[in-house]
Protein backbone atom coordinates (compact mmCIF):
# COMPACT_ATOMS: atom_id res chain seq x y z
CA UNK A 1 0.00 0.00 0.00
CA UNK A 2 3.08 2.20 0.82
CA UNK A 3 4.47 1.77 -2.83
CA UNK A 4 1.22 2.44 -4.55
CA UNK A 5 0.61 5.67 -2.34
CA UNK A 6 4.08 7.00 -3.30
CA UNK A 7 3.37 6.19 -6.96
CA UNK A 8 -0.14 8.34 -7.27
CA UNK A 9 2.23 11.12 -5.22
CA UNK A 10 4.65 11.19 -7.93
CA UNK A 11 2.29 11.04 -10.51
CA UNK A 12 0.16 13.62 -9.70
CA UNK A 13 3.29 15.88 -9.33
CA UNK A 14 4.06 14.94 -12.71
CA UNK A 15 0.44 15.63 -13.98
CA UNK A 16 0.48 19.14 -12.17
CA UNK A 17 4.10 19.76 -13.68
CA UNK A 18 2.75 19.15 -16.70
CA UNK A 19 -0.21 21.90 -16.50
CA UNK A 20 1.69 24.11 -15.51
CA UNK A 21 4.11 23.97 -18.54
CA UNK A 22 1.51 24.05 -20.65
CA UNK A 23 -0.07 26.90 -18.91
CA UNK A 24 3.77 28.74 -19.51
CA UNK A 25 3.80 27.74 -22.80
CA UNK A 26 0.07 28.66 -23.57
CA UNK A 27 0.76 32.21 -22.59
CA UNK A 28 4.26 32.30 -24.18
CA UNK A 29 2.04 31.29 -27.22
CA UNK A 30 0.13 34.18 -26.56
CA UNK A 31 2.40 36.77 -25.96
CA UNK A 32 4.28 35.41 -29.60
CA UNK A 33 0.95 35.79 -31.27
CA UNK A 34 0.39 39.51 -29.88
CA UNK A 35 3.98 40.13 -31.08
CA UNK A 36 3.27 38.34 -34.66
CA UNK A 37 0.22 40.86 -34.63
CA UNK A 38 2.23 44.51 -33.79
CA UNK A 39 4.86 43.22 -36.14
CA UNK A 40 2.39 42.73 -39.01
CA UNK A 41 0.60 46.05 -38.29
CA UNK A 42 3.85 48.10 -38.03
CA UNK A 43 5.00 46.78 -41.27
CA UNK A 44 1.81 47.53 -42.71
CA UNK A 45 1.61 50.79 -41.46
CA UNK A 46 5.42 51.76 -42.71
CA UNK A 47 4.24 50.24 -45.50
CA UNK A 48 1.36 52.35 -46.50
CA UNK A 49 3.76 55.77 -44.80
CA UNK A 50 5.94 54.94 -47.63
CA UNK A 51 4.19 54.36 -50.30
CA UNK A 52 0.32 54.82 -49.69
CA UNK A 53 -2.22 57.53 -50.43
CA UNK A 54 -1.44 60.41 -47.89
CA UNK A 55 -5.11 61.66 -47.26
CA UNK A 56 -7.40 60.56 -44.75
CA UNK A 57 -10.47 60.94 -46.78
CA UNK A 58 -12.06 58.09 -48.57
CA UNK A 59 -15.43 58.18 -48.02
CA UNK A 60 -18.81 59.83 -48.72
CA UNK A 61 -22.26 59.81 -47.05
CA UNK A 62 -25.08 58.84 -49.62
CA UNK A 63 -28.51 58.16 -48.80
CA UNK A 64 -27.31 56.89 -45.31
CA UNK A 65 -24.65 54.41 -46.85
CA UNK A 66 -20.99 54.72 -46.57
CA UNK A 67 -20.27 54.80 -49.84
CA UNK A 68 -16.65 55.03 -51.24
CA UNK A 69 -15.62 58.26 -53.05
CA UNK A 70 -13.98 57.29 -55.57
CA UNK A 71 -16.73 54.73 -56.97
CA UNK A 72 -18.87 57.55 -55.81
CA UNK A 73 -17.54 59.85 -58.33
CA UNK A 74 -17.41 57.12 -61.36
CA UNK A 75 -21.34 56.19 -60.41
CA UNK A 76 -22.32 59.90 -60.62
CA UNK A 77 -19.93 60.22 -64.10
CA UNK A 78 -21.53 57.62 -65.42
CA UNK A 79 -24.96 58.28 -65.28
CA UNK A 80 -24.47 61.87 -66.38
CA UNK A 81 -23.52 60.57 -69.45
CA UNK A 82 -25.59 58.42 -70.37
CA UNK A 83 -28.77 60.58 -69.65
CA UNK A 84 -27.28 63.27 -71.77
CA UNK A 85 -29.43 62.97 -74.88
CA UNK A 86 -26.98 64.70 -77.17
CA UNK A 87 -24.02 63.28 -75.81
CA UNK A 88 -23.67 60.91 -79.07
CA UNK A 89 -24.66 63.65 -81.83
CA UNK A 90 -21.64 65.66 -83.77
CA UNK A 91 -20.81 68.89 -82.66
CA UNK A 92 -19.51 71.56 -84.92
CA UNK A 93 -16.47 73.57 -83.87
CA UNK A 94 -15.36 77.11 -84.95
CA UNK A 95 -11.71 76.03 -84.13
CA UNK A 96 -10.18 72.89 -84.46
CA UNK A 97 -9.45 71.42 -80.88
CA UNK A 98 -6.16 70.80 -79.47
CA UNK A 99 -5.68 68.14 -76.75
CA UNK A 100 -4.47 69.92 -73.47
CA UNK A 101 -4.46 69.08 -69.74
CA UNK A 102 -7.57 69.14 -67.99
CA UNK A 103 -8.50 72.61 -66.87
CA UNK A 104 -5.59 74.55 -68.55
CA UNK A 105 -6.76 77.50 -69.93
CA UNK A 106 -3.95 79.80 -71.40
CA UNK A 107 -5.87 83.46 -71.04
CA UNK A 108 -6.74 82.76 -67.74
CA UNK A 109 -3.09 81.22 -66.59
CA UNK A 110 -1.74 84.28 -68.64
CA UNK A 111 -4.05 87.05 -67.82
CA UNK A 112 -2.11 89.00 -64.34
CA UNK A 113 1.24 89.10 -66.36
CA UNK A 114 2.31 91.74 -68.72
CA UNK A 115 2.57 90.96 -72.05
CA UNK A 116 5.28 91.83 -74.68
CA UNK A 117 5.47 90.81 -78.21
CA UNK A 118 8.44 89.70 -80.60
CA UNK A 119 8.30 89.63 -84.25
CA UNK A 120 10.71 87.75 -86.26
CA UNK A 121 11.09 89.46 -90.08
CA UNK A 122 13.40 89.04 -92.71
CA UNK A 123 16.87 90.64 -92.99
CA UNK A 124 17.24 92.65 -95.29
CA UNK A 125 19.33 90.17 -97.62
CA UNK A 126 16.45 88.06 -97.62
CA UNK A 127 14.08 90.45 -99.23
CA UNK A 128 14.09 88.93 -102.60
CA UNK A 129 12.48 85.66 -103.48
CA UNK A 130 14.01 82.77 -103.76
CA UNK A 131 12.16 81.17 -106.30
CA UNK A 132 12.12 83.98 -109.09
CA UNK A 133 14.17 86.60 -107.60
CA UNK A 134 11.43 89.46 -107.29
CA UNK A 135 10.94 91.71 -104.31
CA UNK A 136 9.01 90.01 -101.89
CA UNK A 137 6.03 92.14 -100.16
CA UNK A 138 4.86 91.69 -96.31
CA UNK A 139 1.34 91.24 -95.96
CA UNK A 140 0.92 90.48 -92.28
CA UNK A 141 2.28 88.35 -89.34
CA UNK A 142 0.95 84.43 -87.60
CA UNK A 143 1.06 83.47 -84.40
CA UNK A 144 3.91 80.96 -83.34
CA UNK A 145 3.96 80.25 -79.45
CA UNK A 146 3.95 82.27 -76.25
CA UNK A 147 6.44 81.94 -73.41
CA UNK A 148 7.16 82.88 -70.13
CA UNK A 149 10.01 85.22 -70.25
CA UNK A 150 12.04 84.90 -66.89
CA UNK A 151 13.96 88.42 -65.70
CA UNK A 152 15.95 87.52 -62.47
CA UNK A 153 16.06 90.39 -59.62
CA UNK A 154 18.45 93.08 -59.78
CA UNK A 155 19.92 95.29 -57.07
CA UNK A 156 20.33 99.04 -56.96
CA UNK A 157 21.55 101.84 -54.59
CA UNK A 158 19.17 104.47 -53.57
CA UNK A 159 20.54 107.89 -52.76
CA UNK A 160 18.34 109.40 -50.42
CA UNK A 161 18.97 113.45 -50.38
CA UNK A 162 16.64 116.02 -48.27
CA UNK A 163 16.19 119.24 -50.09
CA UNK A 164 16.68 122.31 -48.36
CA UNK A 165 15.02 125.56 -48.76
CA UNK A 166 14.82 128.77 -47.05
CA UNK A 167 12.47 131.88 -46.69
CA UNK A 168 13.41 135.12 -47.67
CA UNK A 169 11.23 136.75 -46.28
CA UNK A 170 12.05 135.74 -42.78
CA UNK A 171 15.81 136.28 -43.75
CA UNK A 172 15.15 140.11 -44.48
CA UNK A 173 12.47 140.64 -41.41
CA UNK A 174 14.92 138.71 -38.96
CA UNK A 175 18.33 138.96 -40.09
CA UNK A 176 18.63 134.86 -40.03
CA UNK A 177 18.20 132.23 -42.79
CA UNK A 178 15.60 130.03 -41.92
CA UNK A 179 15.75 126.65 -43.58
CA UNK A 180 13.05 124.68 -43.93
CA UNK A 181 13.56 120.84 -45.05
CA UNK A 182 10.69 118.22 -45.73
CA UNK A 183 10.30 115.36 -43.58
CA UNK A 184 12.56 112.13 -44.49
CA UNK A 185 11.74 108.83 -43.56
CA UNK A 186 13.21 106.70 -39.89
CA UNK A 187 14.94 104.13 -41.49
CA UNK A 188 14.33 100.87 -40.29
CA UNK A 189 18.19 100.40 -38.37
CA UNK A 190 19.52 103.11 -38.28
CA UNK A 191 23.21 103.86 -39.34
CA UNK A 192 22.13 100.18 -42.07
CA UNK A 193 21.79 100.15 -45.56
CA UNK A 194 19.07 97.95 -45.21
CA UNK A 195 16.12 98.73 -46.42
CA UNK A 196 12.32 98.26 -45.92
CA UNK A 197 12.15 96.11 -49.23
CA UNK A 198 15.76 94.36 -48.32
CA UNK A 199 14.72 93.07 -45.14
CA UNK A 200 10.87 92.22 -45.80
CA UNK A 201 12.42 90.76 -49.08
CA UNK A 202 15.05 88.48 -46.57
CA UNK A 203 12.02 87.59 -44.02
CA UNK A 204 10.17 86.54 -47.15
CA UNK A 205 12.71 84.07 -48.15
CA UNK A 206 13.11 82.67 -44.57
CA UNK A 207 10.17 82.38 -43.54
CA UNK A 208 7.35 82.64 -46.19
CA UNK A 209 9.59 80.59 -48.99
CA UNK A 210 11.58 78.00 -46.33
CA UNK A 211 15.43 79.45 -47.81
CA UNK A 212 17.65 79.42 -44.62
CA UNK A 213 19.98 82.37 -44.66
CA UNK A 214 23.21 80.42 -45.92
CA UNK A 215 21.76 80.07 -48.93
CA UNK A 216 20.51 83.61 -49.15
CA UNK A 217 23.90 84.53 -48.40
CA UNK A 218 24.77 82.82 -52.09
CA UNK A 219 21.85 84.73 -53.34
CA UNK A 220 22.80 87.71 -52.72
CA UNK A 221 26.18 87.25 -53.99
CA UNK A 222 25.08 85.83 -57.13
CA UNK A 223 23.39 89.23 -57.17
CA UNK A 224 26.52 91.76 -57.03
CA UNK A 225 25.50 92.52 -52.88
CA UNK A 226 28.64 90.20 -50.72
CA UNK A 227 26.12 90.18 -47.35
CA UNK A 228 27.42 87.39 -44.73
CA UNK A 229 24.42 85.28 -43.27
CA UNK A 230 24.71 86.98 -39.85
CA UNK A 231 24.80 90.75 -41.54
CA UNK A 232 20.72 88.89 -42.55
CA UNK A 233 20.38 87.46 -39.05
CA UNK A 234 20.99 90.80 -37.81
CA UNK A 235 18.25 92.45 -39.89
CA UNK A 236 15.98 90.02 -38.94
CA UNK A 237 15.89 90.06 -35.50
CA UNK A 238 16.84 93.91 -34.97
CA UNK A 239 14.09 94.43 -37.72
CA UNK A 240 11.62 92.53 -35.10
CA UNK A 241 12.31 93.81 -31.93
CA UNK A 242 12.34 97.52 -32.53
CA UNK A 243 8.99 97.64 -35.09
CA UNK A 244 7.09 94.12 -35.63
CA UNK A 245 6.97 92.66 -32.08
CA UNK A 246 4.14 95.85 -30.60
CA UNK A 247 2.20 94.74 -33.54
CA UNK A 248 1.97 91.36 -32.63
CA UNK A 249 1.35 91.61 -29.18
CA UNK A 250 -1.47 94.01 -30.24
CA UNK A 251 -2.55 90.93 -32.29
CA UNK A 252 -2.37 88.58 -29.48
CA UNK A 253 -4.38 90.97 -27.34
CA UNK A 254 -7.37 91.03 -29.70
CA UNK A 255 -6.93 87.52 -30.26
CA UNK A 256 -7.78 86.97 -26.50
CA UNK A 257 -11.26 88.40 -26.67
CA UNK A 258 -12.49 85.82 -29.00
CA UNK A 259 -14.68 83.22 -27.67
CA UNK A 260 -13.00 80.15 -29.77
CA UNK A 261 -9.56 79.77 -30.02
CA UNK A 262 -7.57 76.92 -31.55
CA UNK A 263 -4.20 75.77 -30.20
CA UNK A 264 -1.00 73.62 -31.42
CA UNK A 265 2.69 72.89 -30.71
CA UNK A 266 5.74 71.36 -32.05
CA UNK A 267 9.37 71.00 -31.10
CA UNK A 268 12.43 73.59 -32.03
CA UNK A 269 16.27 73.36 -31.45
CA UNK A 270 17.33 76.44 -30.17
CA UNK A 271 21.58 77.08 -29.68
CA UNK A 272 22.67 79.50 -26.73
CA UNK A 273 19.90 78.88 -24.03
CA UNK A 274 20.93 79.60 -20.88
CA UNK A 275 21.66 76.41 -18.61
CA UNK A 276 20.46 73.58 -21.01
CA UNK A 277 22.29 72.07 -23.87
CA UNK A 278 21.50 72.27 -27.76
CA UNK A 279 20.02 69.23 -27.85
CA UNK A 280 17.62 69.95 -25.71
CA UNK A 281 13.66 70.51 -27.65
CA UNK A 282 12.33 73.65 -27.05
CA UNK A 283 8.66 74.48 -28.42
CA UNK A 284 7.06 76.80 -31.09
CA UNK A 285 3.47 77.56 -29.79
CA UNK A 286 0.37 78.87 -31.96
CA UNK A 287 -2.66 80.06 -31.28
CA UNK A 288 -5.77 80.99 -33.82
CA UNK A 289 -8.91 81.89 -33.94
CA UNK A 290 -12.13 79.93 -35.62
CA UNK A 291 -11.37 79.74 -39.31
CA UNK A 292 -14.58 81.42 -39.88
CA UNK A 293 -13.57 84.65 -38.09
CA UNK A 294 -14.11 87.99 -39.52
CA UNK A 295 -10.48 88.99 -38.71
CA UNK A 296 -8.14 85.46 -38.77
CA UNK A 297 -5.64 86.05 -36.49
CA UNK A 298 -2.09 83.53 -35.98
CA UNK A 299 0.08 84.17 -33.05
CA UNK A 300 3.20 81.71 -32.79
CA UNK A 301 5.08 82.01 -29.54
CA UNK A 302 7.99 80.47 -28.51
CA UNK A 303 8.68 78.81 -25.25
CA UNK A 304 12.17 76.74 -23.83
CA UNK A 305 9.56 73.45 -22.71
CA UNK A 306 6.47 72.22 -23.29
CA UNK A 307 5.02 72.80 -19.62
CA UNK A 308 1.39 73.61 -19.67
CA UNK A 309 2.79 76.72 -17.75
CA UNK A 310 3.73 78.31 -21.14
CA UNK A 311 0.27 77.34 -22.23
CA UNK A 312 -1.25 78.98 -19.46
CA UNK A 313 0.95 82.11 -19.88
CA UNK A 314 0.22 82.46 -23.72
CA UNK A 315 -3.34 82.34 -22.89
CA UNK A 316 -3.50 84.76 -19.42
CA UNK A 317 -7.14 86.22 -19.13
CA UNK A 318 -8.78 84.06 -21.49
CA UNK A 319 -12.01 81.95 -21.07
CA UNK A 320 -13.65 79.76 -23.66
CA UNK A 321 -13.93 77.28 -25.50
CA UNK A 322 -10.04 76.07 -26.98
CA UNK A 323 -9.80 73.07 -29.47
CA UNK A 324 -6.59 71.05 -28.78
CA UNK A 325 -4.95 67.53 -29.35
CA UNK A 326 -5.11 65.50 -25.81
CA UNK A 327 -2.02 66.78 -24.52
CA UNK A 328 -2.13 67.11 -20.45
CA UNK A 329 -0.69 70.40 -19.72
CA UNK A 330 -3.31 72.21 -21.38
CA UNK A 331 -5.59 70.95 -18.38
CA UNK A 332 -3.42 73.82 -16.23
CA UNK A 333 -5.79 76.20 -17.73
CA UNK A 334 -9.22 75.94 -15.68
CA UNK A 335 -11.11 78.91 -16.88
CA UNK A 336 -11.44 76.93 -20.80
CA UNK A 337 -13.49 74.50 -22.01
CA UNK A 338 -11.38 71.61 -24.28
CA UNK A 339 -12.44 70.58 -27.16
CA UNK A 340 -10.32 67.53 -28.79
CA UNK A 341 -9.88 66.50 -32.38
CA UNK A 342 -11.97 64.05 -34.24
CA UNK A 343 -8.94 64.20 -37.21
CA UNK A 344 -6.62 62.96 -34.28
CA UNK A 345 -9.49 60.44 -33.68
CA UNK A 346 -9.54 59.33 -37.54
CA UNK A 347 -5.83 59.71 -38.04
CA UNK A 348 -5.88 56.54 -35.71
CA UNK A 349 -8.36 54.54 -36.87
CA UNK A 350 -6.57 54.96 -40.48
CA UNK A 351 -3.03 54.38 -39.04
CA UNK A 352 -4.63 50.67 -37.76
CA UNK A 353 -6.16 49.75 -41.40
CA UNK A 354 -3.73 46.97 -42.50
CA UNK A 355 -3.63 44.91 -45.92
CA UNK A 356 -6.60 42.61 -45.88
CA UNK A 357 -7.74 40.06 -49.00
CA UNK A 358 -9.60 40.82 -51.58
CA UNK A 359 -13.50 39.79 -51.20
CA UNK A 360 -12.97 39.78 -47.16
CA UNK A 361 -15.50 42.14 -45.21
CA UNK A 362 -14.67 46.12 -43.65
CA UNK A 363 -12.06 45.51 -40.74
CA UNK A 364 -12.78 46.81 -37.51
CA UNK A 365 -10.44 49.27 -38.26
CA UNK A 366 -12.53 50.60 -41.21
CA UNK A 367 -15.49 50.37 -39.70
CA UNK A 368 -14.41 53.30 -36.83
CA UNK A 369 -12.62 54.91 -39.62
CA UNK A 370 -15.95 55.46 -41.31
CA UNK A 371 -17.91 56.61 -38.31
CA UNK A 372 -14.91 59.34 -38.26
CA UNK A 373 -15.69 60.40 -41.92
CA UNK A 374 -18.93 60.54 -41.54
CA UNK A 375 -19.55 63.35 -39.03
CA UNK A 376 -16.63 65.17 -41.26
CA UNK A 377 -19.31 65.04 -44.15
CA UNK A 378 -21.89 66.62 -42.22
CA UNK A 379 -19.43 68.54 -41.57
CA UNK A 380 -19.03 70.09 -44.65
CA UNK A 381 -22.78 70.23 -45.49
CA UNK A 382 -23.11 72.74 -42.64
CA UNK A 383 -20.31 75.10 -43.21
CA UNK A 384 -22.66 77.43 -45.07
CA UNK A 385 -24.68 77.25 -41.41
CA UNK A 386 -24.84 80.14 -39.10
CA UNK A 387 -24.15 78.84 -34.99
CA UNK A 388 -27.82 78.21 -34.20
CA UNK A 389 -28.34 76.18 -37.59
CA UNK A 390 -25.25 74.32 -37.14
CA UNK A 391 -25.65 73.25 -33.54
CA UNK A 392 -29.25 71.70 -34.24
CA UNK A 393 -28.39 70.22 -37.54
CA UNK A 394 -25.44 68.71 -35.19
CA UNK A 395 -27.72 66.87 -32.61
CA UNK A 396 -30.02 65.94 -35.40
CA UNK A 397 -27.37 64.12 -37.68
CA UNK A 398 -24.32 64.13 -35.82
CA UNK A 399 -25.71 62.67 -32.62
CA UNK A 400 -26.82 59.19 -34.08
CA UNK A 401 -23.67 58.61 -35.75
CA UNK A 402 -21.44 59.54 -32.29
CA UNK A 403 -23.91 57.05 -30.62
CA UNK A 404 -23.28 53.95 -33.10
CA UNK A 405 -19.83 54.80 -32.77
CA UNK A 406 -19.51 54.43 -29.02
CA UNK A 407 -21.39 51.70 -29.49
CA UNK A 408 -18.98 50.05 -31.55
CA UNK A 409 -16.14 51.05 -29.16
CA UNK A 410 -17.94 49.33 -26.46
CA UNK A 411 -18.91 46.33 -27.94
CA UNK A 412 -15.32 45.98 -29.62
CA UNK A 413 -12.86 47.04 -27.35
CA UNK A 414 -12.46 43.84 -25.13
CA UNK A 415 -11.54 41.69 -28.47
CA UNK A 416 -8.64 43.75 -29.34
CA UNK A 417 -5.36 43.56 -28.18
CA UNK A 418 -4.88 46.66 -25.69
CA UNK A 419 -1.73 47.60 -27.55
CA UNK A 420 -2.30 47.47 -30.99
CA UNK A 421 -2.89 50.06 -33.07
CA UNK A 422 -6.82 49.74 -33.41
CA UNK A 423 -6.94 48.69 -29.73
CA UNK A 424 -5.22 52.27 -28.61
CA UNK A 425 -6.97 54.02 -31.66
CA UNK A 426 -10.36 52.48 -29.09
CA UNK A 427 -8.75 53.44 -25.88
CA UNK A 428 -7.79 57.35 -26.87
CA UNK A 429 -11.67 57.12 -27.69
CA UNK A 430 -13.29 56.12 -25.35
CA UNK A 431 -10.91 58.20 -22.42
CA UNK A 432 -11.57 61.33 -24.03
CA UNK A 433 -14.93 60.79 -25.24
CA UNK A 434 -16.78 64.03 -23.11
CA UNK A 435 -13.89 66.21 -24.62
CA UNK A 436 -14.83 64.47 -28.41
CA UNK A 437 -18.42 65.84 -27.97
CA UNK A 438 -17.83 69.01 -26.12
CA UNK A 439 -18.07 70.64 -30.07
CA UNK A 440 -22.11 69.92 -29.60
CA UNK A 441 -22.25 72.80 -27.18
CA UNK A 442 -22.35 75.39 -29.44
CA UNK A 443 -21.84 75.72 -33.33
CA UNK A 444 -19.19 78.21 -33.58
CA UNK A 445 -17.19 74.77 -32.33
CA UNK A 446 -15.13 73.12 -34.66
CA UNK A 447 -14.72 69.85 -35.06
CA UNK A 448 -11.06 69.46 -35.39
CA UNK A 449 -8.33 71.16 -34.44
CA UNK A 450 -6.54 71.29 -38.39
CA UNK A 451 -7.12 75.13 -38.68
CA UNK A 452 -4.24 75.26 -35.70
CA UNK A 453 -2.39 72.05 -37.58
CA UNK A 454 -2.55 73.87 -40.95
CA UNK A 455 -0.81 77.17 -39.51
CA UNK A 456 1.91 75.69 -37.98
CA UNK A 457 2.66 73.01 -40.91
CA UNK A 458 4.56 76.02 -42.63
CA UNK A 459 6.98 76.37 -39.94
CA UNK A 460 7.36 72.21 -39.59
CA UNK A 461 8.29 72.95 -43.68
CA UNK A 462 10.97 75.50 -42.63
CA UNK A 463 12.39 73.68 -39.79
CA UNK A 464 13.51 70.83 -42.28
CA UNK A 465 15.84 73.27 -43.98
CA UNK A 466 16.66 75.80 -41.66
CA UNK A 467 16.90 73.45 -38.84
CA UNK A 468 17.56 75.48 -35.28
CA UNK A 469 17.18 78.45 -34.29
CA UNK A 470 20.90 80.18 -33.42
CA UNK A 471 19.45 81.74 -30.20
CA UNK A 472 16.51 82.31 -28.28
CA UNK A 473 16.09 85.96 -29.47
CA UNK A 474 16.23 84.14 -32.76
CA UNK A 475 13.11 82.02 -32.07
CA UNK A 476 11.59 85.36 -30.66
CA UNK A 477 12.13 86.78 -34.13
CA UNK A 478 11.11 83.94 -36.20
CA UNK A 479 7.75 83.49 -33.83
CA UNK A 480 7.42 87.15 -34.09
CA UNK A 481 7.69 86.75 -38.08
CA UNK A 482 5.56 83.64 -38.54
CA UNK A 483 2.99 85.32 -36.98
CA UNK A 484 2.36 88.31 -39.19
CA UNK A 485 3.28 85.96 -42.81
CA UNK A 486 0.72 83.71 -41.33
CA UNK A 487 -1.93 86.26 -40.21
CA UNK A 488 -1.21 88.08 -43.51
CA UNK A 489 -2.26 84.80 -45.46
CA UNK A 490 -5.36 84.44 -43.33
CA UNK A 491 -6.20 87.49 -44.48
CA UNK A 492 -5.52 87.01 -47.91
CA UNK A 493 -2.19 89.50 -48.25
CA UNK A 494 0.51 88.91 -49.51
CA UNK A 495 3.16 88.70 -47.38
CA UNK A 496 6.35 90.05 -48.76
CA UNK A 497 4.40 93.57 -49.59
CA UNK A 498 2.28 93.43 -46.06
CA UNK A 499 5.96 92.88 -44.59
CA UNK A 500 7.55 95.79 -46.68
CA UNK A 501 4.41 98.07 -45.76
CA UNK A 502 5.32 97.48 -41.74
CA UNK A 503 8.77 98.15 -41.93
CA UNK A 504 8.00 101.51 -43.85
CA UNK A 505 4.88 102.46 -41.39
CA UNK A 506 6.10 101.62 -38.34
CA UNK A 507 9.34 103.46 -37.92
CA UNK A 508 8.94 106.89 -36.80
CA UNK A 509 5.39 106.65 -36.49
CA UNK A 510 3.42 106.91 -32.86
CA UNK A 511 1.78 103.52 -33.39
CA UNK A 512 2.67 102.56 -30.20
CA UNK A 513 0.62 105.19 -28.29
CA UNK A 514 -1.79 106.09 -30.92
CA UNK A 515 -4.41 103.27 -31.19
CA UNK A 516 -5.91 104.30 -34.42
CA UNK A 517 -2.25 104.09 -35.78
CA UNK A 518 -1.68 100.56 -34.61
CA UNK A 519 -5.12 99.84 -35.78
CA UNK A 520 -3.65 100.69 -39.49
CA UNK A 521 -1.27 98.35 -39.12
CA UNK A 522 -3.93 95.54 -38.62
CA UNK A 523 -3.60 93.11 -41.73
CA UNK A 524 -8.19 93.74 -41.83
CA UNK A 525 -7.39 97.37 -42.07
CA UNK A 526 -8.50 99.25 -45.64
CA UNK A 527 -5.04 100.64 -45.45
CA UNK A 528 -3.19 97.27 -45.29
CA UNK A 529 -5.81 95.82 -47.96
CA UNK A 530 -5.43 97.94 -49.94
CA UNK A 531 -1.44 98.01 -50.52
CA UNK A 532 -1.07 94.82 -50.27
CA UNK A 533 -3.98 92.11 -51.02
CA UNK A 534 -3.05 89.46 -53.80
Amino acid sequence: MAVQNIDVNQLLEMVQNKDRALMELSQNNRQLTEKITQLTEQVAFLTQKLYGRKTEKSTVVLDGHLVIQEVAERLFDEAESCADPKAVEPKVFEQPLRKTRAGYKRKSFFADLPVNDMLYSLDTDSQDCPACGGKIKKIGKKFVRSEINFIPAQLSVLNIYQETCECPACKVRTGQTAFIEPKVPTPVLPHSYASASSIAYTMYQKYVQCVPLYRQEKDWKAMGLDLTRSTLSNWIVQASESWLTPIVDAMHRKLLTEQHLHMDETPIQVMKEPNRKNQTDSYMWVMTNKDSSRHPIRIFRYAPGRSGEYAATFLDGYSGYLHTDDYSGYNRMKSVKRCLCWAHVRRRFKEAITVKTKGSGDTLAEIGFRYCNALFEWEKKFKTMDSQERKAARLQHERPVLDAFWRYVDENIGKTLPRSKLGMAMAYALDNRAKLEIYLEDGDCAISNNVAENSIRPFALGRKNWMFAGSPKGADASACIYSLVETAKANALDPFLYLQCLLMLAPGSSYLNNKDAMENLMPWSPLMTAKCQR
